[in-house]
């Protein structure tokens, strides 16, 4: 069996992470008492939602984030977040999620994301998709400020001793993702349909375009 470790914003989402970002900028800013609305030279994709909120406050001057900036930003996205992003589930996905999770002796699935988790669960739920991730699985944002501890998370929810590195494939649309799968010595699917063309996600095992091309590439590594 392999253990899917999907990334959500630009992989299996896609123009589904405005409200999220703004929810976390509101909420550092108002949890620091600073103005973050002017702040633009933070790079989002394919980072931690705490690093993200680090990097937004040292730009204003703030050194230590506040953990209460956890609980206001999972408020905050809460209310912003639409009722329905089903419109923003990536091409294919859905198909492509019914393909694998119809095959339960053969693929798990579970996260691998920077979201804060209840924002990841929240999002999913919106978008239709959430059913298709067990709680208490994957990792995420509120686990591990490095994005590169988060598959090991992954592995060790998954079984006891940990899931098997050869046995575990994180698939992602940035070259953030292929570096988090390499840190923890696991094979990366790429897909194109984020903010990275194919050429810039070259170092992954496998390249496509969309979900879609992902069913052959998971079989074949089965």
């Amino acid at each position: 069996m392999l253990l899917l470790l999907f990334d959500i914003d630009g992989t299996l989402l896609q123009r589904a992470s405005g409200e999220h970002a703004a929810a976390l900028r509101a909420a550092a800013g108002r949890v620091h008492g600073v103005d973050l609305s002017r702040v633009d030279s933070v790079e989002y994709a394919g980072r931690t939602d705490r690093a993200i909120a680090r990097d937004l406050l040292a730009a204003a001057g703030v050194e230590e984030l506040d953990e209460a900036w956890v609980e206001e930003t999972v408020r905050e996205y809460e209310r912003l977040c639409p009722p329905d992003l089903s419109a923003t589930v990536a091409p294919g996905m859905v198909e492509l999620l019914d393909a694998l999770a119809a095959r339960p002796d053969e693929f798990r699935l579970a996260l691998v994301t920077g979201n804060l988790e209840p924002v990841a669960r929240r999002k999913l739920g919106a978008a239709g998709i959430g059913h298709y991730f067990e709680p208490g699985q994957g990792g995420f944002g509120s686990d591990d400020e490095d994005r590169g501890r988060l598959p090991a998370i992954a592995r060790g929810r998954a079984s006891d001793p940990a899931w098997p590195r050869g046995r575990t494939v994180v698939i992602g649309d940035t070259p953030r993702d292929i570096h988090c799968a390499r840190v923890d010595e696991v094979r990366v699917a790429a897909v194109a349909t984020g903010s990275f063309g194919v050429e810039a996600l070259a170092e992954a095992d496998a390249v496509v375009d969309d979900a879609r091309s992902l069913l052959p590439v998971l079989e074949d590594w089965r």
